[in-house]
């Protein structure tokens, strides 16, 4: 029990417990706590309201206990309305901060002041201690909001962070459910296309097994044929044979007067025995003879052969590109991954980088109305998807030449483009382009190519470009 009992301290209890020093403190805390604690939930006030009698209650409490009674929990007395008790919030604000007020480990002081150099609270004892000689000190009711701003802006940063982290991944995972849609298409072509394959192959080797069961059949014919041929000879001479040796066994006079008719059918021109023809026997050579190579050349002319094919990982959320990677249009926005490779909303490039050599290729564009077609160098996420471009392209009817970054843009003097041809040529170091239909030469740009060129394409119009297939020649 602390001095004074349950009511006020009197003078003559204060100065008997200051002498207690810390008693009196617990005491003093002891007594406030009691005086902010709810007579219901006996927590300290949240929202305390004042009823009529001039008790005071936390709200929800007051609340609580009235679904079932009208009068005051603590006197009894019948209360109406209650109000906000706002001395005794504040008055239970400010307990709380000077309750939790921390102390000292080393002094058992209150921790008033803040270190700068350390970043620590200390006391009053610290602040002259050698520990903190010459450091600079600012009260924490200073220190406090000052630190909360630089905290709260660092915070501010790693929430930033947090977000642009959310939201790589959400394009990790768009990237993840896109390699899944790749993986299912490219498998669905590659079924298709073998399966077409094996088709082929099914279908020639039925074909070359009817072709050598059918010259196997003719050609055994043919020796069944001179077989029966033969038989019938031989049964026939068989039986002369028989006859002419039984009638020279027969008596003389028997056998001579027969003898005319013996040696008329012994002397008769005899059929020429037959020989084997040439050709008799199945061509083996023929069926055999570079039969994968035969069959390849038959299904090369079945096939094409695109001297490039596209990029899908570069094509733009608004191009639709061909099954087979030989052509693309424009078309409705596609959800695709935000990749580095993607760099334009209408462009894309080729699959193939070169860095060496001479290389060319032929570019459909039609009826479209706007395109340009040529190649890319090296350039970066972030960039002008023109960057590294030498071009030749259609736009508001006009055409035009470009190279950036230097030259810019220079109109041409041709009329009615249907094909566009491209020349890449390493060891001049030029991008030549030429109408195939005409063999006019349009526009040549002469630059010292650094890194891999890629064929480029851009287009807005749903009239698809295409890379026209070349010829495979074969020397043997």
């Amino acid at each position: 029990m602390c001095e004074g009992g349950e009511g006020a301290f009197g003078v003559t209890d204060l100065k008997t417990t200051w002498r207690g020093g810390g008693h009196f403190v617990h005491c003093l805390v002891s007594r406030m706590e009691k005086d902010l604690t709810c007579p219901i939930c006996l927590e300290l006030f949240e929202e305390p309201v004042l009823l009529s009698c001039t008790h005071s209650f936390c709200k929800d409490c007051v609340l609580t206990w009235r679904r079932h009674k009208r009068n005051c929990p603590v006197c009894q007395e019948i209360c109406g309305g209650f109000t906000l008790n706002r001395a005794l919030k504040n008055l239970v604000q400010v307990y709380e901060e000077k309750r939790d007020q921390p102390e000292c480990s080393l002094h058992s002081e209150k921790l008033l002041l803040f270190c700068q150099e350390h970043e620590e609270l200390v006391c009053r004892v610290c602040q002259t201690s050698e520990t903190h000689k010459d450091h600079t000190f600012i009260p924490i009711e200073v220190a406090a909001p000052d630190l909360r701003m630089q905290l709260k802006s660092s915070n501010e940063n790693l929430q930033n962070h947090l977000l642009e982290l959310n939201k790589r991944r959400g394009e990790f995972e768009m990237a993840e459910a896109h390699i899944s849609v790749q993986t299912q298409r490219s498998e669905t072509q590659i079924r298709v296309k073998f399966e077409k394959r094996q088709q082929f192959l099914k279908e020639e080797e039925e074909s070359r097994m009817r072709a050598l069961q059918e010259e196997a059949q003719q050609k055994a014919q043919n020796m069944r044929d001179k077989m029966a041929a033969l038989s019938r000879d031989m049964e026939a001479l068989s039986e002369t044979i028989s006859e002419t040796e039984e009638q020279m066994r027969s008596p003389d006079a028997s056998f001579l007067l027969q003898y005319k008719t013996a040696a008329k059918r012994v002397r008769r021109p005899l059929a020429e025995v037959p020989q084997m023809e040439r050709g008799a026997l199945i061509d083996q050579a023929k069926h055999l003879g570079n039969l994968g190579f035969n069959t390849w050349r038959k299904r090369k002319r079945l096939e094409t052969f695109s001297p490039v094919v596209l990029d899908p990982n570069t094509a733009g959320p608004y191009l639709i590109l061909s099954d087979d990677l030989t052509s693309v249009s424009a078309g409705e926005q596609q959800n695709v991954p935000k990749n580095p490779e993607r760099i334009g909303n209408y462009s894309v490039d080729g699959s193939q980088s070169f860095t060496s050599g001479s290389h060319s290729w032929d570019v459909e564009v039609g009826d479209n109305k706007d395109w340009a077609v040529g190649v890319r160098g090296s350039v970066q996420r972030g960039e002008n998807a023109e960057n590294g471009v030498w071009s030749i392209r259609f736009t508001a009817d006009k055409y035009s030449a470009s190279s950036y970054p230097g030259e810019g843009t220079k109109d041409l003097s041709v009329t009615n483009l249907r094909r566009v041809r491209v020349k890449l040529n390493f060891d001049t170091k030029t991008v030549t382009f030429t109408d195939p239909d005409t063999n006019t030469d349009l526009h040549t740009v002469t630059d010292s190519f650094t890194g891999g060129i890629r064929l480029f394409l851009r287009t807005t119009d749903i009239i698809p470009l295409k890379i026209l297939p070349k010829d495979i020649c074969v020397n043997v």
